[in-house]
């Protein structure tokens, strides 16, 4: 039974809330929205340079046709490549548990040879090793993070990281979007979509700056940048048509 204090330093340093736990999906989905949204945006904004206006209901319906079926598309991919990951730490992680059990002397040798490399004398790999053979789940474990340095997948849920991609590039890649939707009687639209954009971008870095605690500047500057490059070369190409 955990005793109250270890238990209290395991809440406190351990615990993680939804948005570090879904971090990677978050940003890899927020930011992927904000920018292919955008860049629809920015594509018809070039082309508009070239003439004198062009229909509200134009960059609507690509903006939200692209934004629905991008976020659905990488929602199901980031599902179906779990789901992949899974099936094979789970085949390896059989063919290790076979090797345990039916060439014992062949696993000790090399578990020996990967602790030597790892820095332990041989003396101590060997009384490791006869530690870990008491506990085969626990070897398996160590010959797939070790041996074939393959992550654990196990513990994450591919429905919930599927649907953490979605929403989150629906969230923030509705972003650039919202002056079009609910401003579309105000002038320079665009120039309001780039203001909103970059608040989604600088919003999307805070909160990974706020998890990882690298710094501030990097954890920004960095989700800024690619979205800014990308929407220059969408802003390019579309100058390079007319509506």
């Amino acid at each position: 039974m955990v005793n109250s204090k270890l238990q209290e330093h395991l809440d406190k340093e351990h615990k993680m809330s939804p948005i570090t736990t879904y971090l990677k999906e978050i940003v890899y989905g927020g930011s992927d929205g904000i920018v292919t949204t955008f860049a629809v945006v920015a594509g018809f904004a070039g082309a508009q340079q070239m003439t004198t206006t062009y229909p509200l209901v134009i960059v609507l319906l690509f903006g939200l046709a692209n934004l629905v079926a991008d976020a659905a598309s990488m929602g199901l991919s980031n599902f179906l490549s779990l789901r992949s990951e899974k099936d094979l730490y789970n085949m390896e992680r059989r063919k290790e548990m076979y090797e345990i059990k039916n060439h014992p002397k062949l696993e000790r040798e090399e578990t020996i040879e990967i602790l030597i490399d790892k820095g332990f004398s041989k003396s101590d790999a060997v009384s490791i090793v006869s530690l870990y053979e008491k506990n085969p789940e626990y070897y398996a474990d160590f010959m797939m993070n070790h041996e074939l340095e393959l992550p654990d997948p196990r513990g994450e849920n591919p429905v919930h990281t599927g649907l953490a991609t979605f929403f989150a590039f629906i969230t923030f890649g509705f972003v650039p979007l919202i002056p079009y939707v609910f401003m579309s009687k105000m002038n320079s639209l665009f120039t309001l979509s780039c203001l909103f954009t970059f608040s989604a971008l600088s919003l999307l870095g805070f909160l990974r700056w706020k998890v990882t605690k690298h710094t501030f500047i990097r954890s920004i500057g960095e989700v800024i940048l690619v979205g800014g490059v990308s929407a220059v070369f969408a802003f390019i190409v579309g100058s390079f048509f007319k509506l």
